[in-house]
């Protein structure tokens, strides 16, 4: 079984990016470690291809990716995005929709509605908060389709403001519009919020506010590779780029991440950091990660501060899969983890 090499760099300020790619003659091929006087690791690894996910996982898994910094615009990103996004097309095939795009409360949203939509869930609806860095819209088709299909109910994707035009709390109020709106429709023992990475971390802080406005919370919370600390980091993101352990990944800069999010709010601030908040009271929650997740430190550290709050709070984390891996419909991975979250939901929906 092949095995990859990969070098991983925790924060230092000697290091730079690297301007040329890793090369099999120059990669690392065997493990080292030197902790410096200011504890940080400096450390390789020699990680084996996992032999407990599938073959379509390990294919992407093998994929070479080069680990050089490729400089991107925003706007670059979007397009980029945008046209990856056209994959959702995929998941459609698999779970016939309608999907339409409206506006409610003056805030645009998708409107995914699953074919054959039992009467009994007219009433019901899910959320979604997408995810894409809070700059670009990497997930409100990737992340409806899936879980209007598996539940067979209808999902309303948010497509609020994004950074860098519209920092915090921009995302949260178009957020928090929307549902007060859904409130007037439905009840809110029949709507679940849910998001995936910056969509996750904006369910955590959108919960948050629900609270602090004395609204009526939602009968469950999905969060999907997210976190709820933005003033600390943990260690998983100084390991992991976006797509595991290959690509290019920059030593932590000692500074909140999602800068052009965060704008000039403390990020201690409860509401853009919910771990600092007072959870107790919030909703049945599921937490969803995966060991090469950029993010999952910050999904369970968030899953540990709900426990400690009280709150029924359930974390599944998959081994050797990449931050959002569920996106990905060939996988059976991405199908196992869109069934868990569906079935979920059904459940709390049903209480």
């Amino acid at each position: 079984m092949r095995s990859t090499a990969i070098l991983l760099l925790f924060a230092s300020a000697l290091l730079t990016a690297q301007q040329q790619p890793t090369t099999a003659a120059t990669a690392a091929s065997r493990d080292t470690s030197f902790i410096d006087a200011q504890g940080t690791a400096h450390v390789t690894r020699v990680v084996p291809l996992p032999a407990n996910v599938s073959p379509e996982a390990q294919r992407r898994l093998s994929r070479a990716e080069p680990d050089q910094a490729v400089p991107q615009s925003i706007a670059e990103q979007r397009v980029a995005v945008a046209r990856w996004a056209a994959g959702a097309a995929a998941w459609t095939k698999l779970l016939p929709n309608q999907l339409v795009e409206d506006k409610i409360a003056g805030v645009p949203v998708r409107i995914v509605t699953p074919d054959g939509m039992p009467e009994a869930n007219r009433d019901k609806v899910l959320l979604d908060l997408h995810g894409g860095g809070f700059v670009l819209d990497s997930g409100s088709l990737t992340e409806s389709i899936p879980l209007a299909g598996y539940t067979k109910i209808k999902v309303v994707a948010v497509l609020y403001r994004l950074a860098p035009e519209h920092p915090y709390p921009a995302a949260v109020d178009d957020s928090i519009a929307v549902y007060k709106e859904l409130l007037k429709t439905y009840k809110p023992s029949h709507i679940v919020i849910y998001g995936c990475s910056a969509g996750a971390i904006l369910t955590g802080e959108v919960a948050a506010k629900i609270k602090q406005l004395g609204l009526p919370q939602p009968a469950a919370l999905g969060i999907f590779s997210g976190m709820g600390d933005f003033a600390r980091d943990g260690d998983s993101i100084a390991l992991f780029s976006l797509k595991g352990l290959s690509g290019h990944l920059d030593p932590p800069a000692g500074r909140p991440h999602d800068p052009a999010y965060v704008g000039t709010t403390d990020p201690k601030d409860p509401l853009l950091s919910p771990i600092y908040s007072d959870l107790s009271g919030l909703p049945p929650t599921l937490f969803v990660t995966s060991t090469r997740d950029l993010l999952l430190s910050g999904t369970v550290n968030l899953h540990r501060a709900f426990i400690n709050a009280g709150v029924d709070a359930h974390l599944v984390v998959y081994d050797g899969l990449w931050h959002t891996f569920w996106y990905d419909s060939p996988l059976p991975e991405a199908i196992e983890a869109n069934r868990l979250m569906a079935d979920f939901f059904v459940k709390q929906l049903g209480k």
